[in-house]
């Protein structure tokens, strides 16, 4: 692929498409001449923004759970006139591999996914009685298939440059001169990822006393502003940002942090993928699965028998794996890390 332009297609969530920014660090080492563009929705292309490799992000313009057949066309004769050698692919949805076989790109390299026989001509295959993590999943497609991929696969890795972080600093009043806390208490996929929020707010009162001067922000989207609400109702002094900046203020919000607990969510890994340090609670997903790669980090979970269901609520109704994960546990082993007592 020397002096050749590859088309990367994101996946559609902000932690799978940082789970998969391994992929490109793998294709640039192996091609240090290829140009890597990226095709993302509009909420994580302001993460890809932040991924070193990458050459040109291209805003995906489809809404969800549509066709739009002649919207695709259109769109694939602007792909075409680029000449893509190649389009790495990676949802697993019909929709997305039509459209670099509508733009004729010669290589199509993705997983079997929805009936994509003819549409995808370099076929990988997931073996579902052998997961493996979202990293070694994506970075597989760098690669010839093979029944058992061995490769080394590097750490997810962000990075946010001075100026957008101090721009994002100077925005919402914060300051590197004292300690920066984020809490994300929200999780897009359901409930039962969310740890309580008097945990939370627990676990701050907790650092408080540590450090009185530390400011403690809580973040997530829009739709996170009233469980932040109540998080800040038993920590009057936490900050909310939850709906108040955009994804990537965010992300230069989190490169500044010097700690992020979160429930397994998009910016548990964001976080991760900064290297900064990371405290990730994990209740029905499976930390293995999509581990923090922080050179400091947490991971946090009861191994209960019913772990991990992997449901959006819990089906045994009780949240056990949550609500008997302690905030003073939690806060012990942060600040005998951190020494910061």
């Amino acid at each position: 692929m020397k002096n050749q332009r590859v088309l990367v297609i994101m996946p559609n969530w902000i932690g799978d498409a940082v789970m998969a920014q391994p992929l490109l660090q793998l294709l640039q080492t192996q091609y240090p001449d290829v140009q890597i563009d990226v095709m993302a929705t509009a909420w994580v292309a302001q993460v890809v923004r932040a991924m070193p490799e990458v050459t040109e992000v291209i805003q995906a313009p489809f809404r969800h759970g549509v066709l739009q057949l002649r919207e695709r066309l259109n769109f694939a004769r602007k792909l075409r006139s680029q000449n893509y050698s190649a389009a790495y692919i990676l949802p697993n949805t019909f929709k997305f591999a039509l459209l670099p076989w509508l733009a004729r790109i010669p290589l199509r390299i993705g997983y079997k996914g929805e009936s994509r026989y003819g549409l995808i001509n370099r076929m990988h295959f997931d073996d579902k009685q052998r997961p493996r993590a979202m990293t070694r999943f994506y970075a597989a497609l760098a690669y010839p298939p093979v029944d058992s991929f061995t490769a080394e696969v590097p750490k997810p890795k962000l990075v946010v440059k001075d100026d957008d972080l101090n721009a994002a600093l100077s925005t919402f009043g914060l300051t590197r001169s004292q300690r920066i806390v984020i809490f994300a208490p929200g999780a897009e996929f359901g409930n039962a990822k969310r740890w309580p929020v008097e945990h939370f707010a627990s676990l701050g009162q907790r650092l408080r006393e540590a450090d009185p001067k530390v400011q403690i922000i809580l973040m997530g989207s829009a739709k996170d502003t009233d469980i932040c609400a109540q998080v800040k109702s038993g920590l009057p002094d936490a900050q909310i940002l939850a709906g108040k900046t955009d994804l990537f203020q965010a992300v230069s919000l989190i490169a500044a942090a010097d700690l992020m607990v979160s429930n397994d969510s998009g910016l548990l890994h964001i976080a991760s993928s900064l290297n900064r340090p990371v405290a990730a609670i994990y209740g029905p997903t499976d930390p293995a699965h999509a581990p923090p790669f922080s050179d400091m980090s947490w991971s946090f979970n009861l191994s209960l028998d019913c772990m991990p269901c992997k449901q959006r609520e819990c089906p045994l109704g009780h949240h056990q794996c949550m609500r008997n994960l302690m905030p003073d546990s939690v806060a012990d082993r942060i600040q005998s890390s951190l020494r910061w007592n």
